[in-house]
């Protein structure tokens, strides 16, 4: 979610980001002793981290979605270079660092990247939750379509983010 919006189909994602930001910011106001973690792209910039992608991005076309999402300092955060936040990433060493077996995922695009995490967090055995309204989409009907195939062929959980529970015991 922290993007400058200056690539090919960020003006077709930009409406559906607008509607899943309250969403996402909501969740992280809830998460307080809950881990979040960032995983953000790092645009092909191997020098990027956390401030510099966040300058980027709070530059960009839509400061306005990029501002009510900043990192706190103490926020986790983790730079990836491709679809999956897992993929050569250290997100699956932290995560068990941190004894974290349950992901709420949000952030976009839930036809790409949050489709491919997902898939990634499930064959690592990780249960998934995706609030739906905290995923933005470029493709309304192939987001629709990745939601089904998460919630049936990886058993995540699909639902409001007003009724993500942030800690199951």
């Amino acid at each position: 979610m922290i993007t400058p919006y200056d690539y090919p189909d960020a003006d077709r994602l930009l409406s559906s980001a607008e509607q899943v930001v309250p969403a996402i910011a909501g969740l992280i106001e809830r998460a307080d002793d809950v881990p979040v973690i960032y995983v953000n792209d790092n645009f092909g910039s191997w020098t990027s981290n956390r401030d510099s992608i966040y300058q980027q991005a709070v530059d960009g076309k839509a400061p306005h979605l990029v501002e009510p999402l900043r990192p706190a300092d103490e926020t986790m955060f983790v730079v990836k270079a491709r679809h999956s936040i897992f993929f050569q990433t250290p997100l699956e060493y932290l995560l068990g660092s941190l004894e974290v077996t349950r992901l709420v995922m949000t952030g976009q695009v839930t036809e790409q990247c949050v489709l491919y995490s997902a898939l990634d967090a499930h064959i690592r055995h990780h249960e998934v939750v995706i609030p739906q309204d905290a995923v933005a989409c470029i493709h309304p009907h192939l987001a629709e379509a990745a939601l089904e195939m998460m919630e049936l062929n990886m058993g995540a959980q699909v639902c409001r983010a007003e009724d993500v529970q942030l800690r199951t015991s």
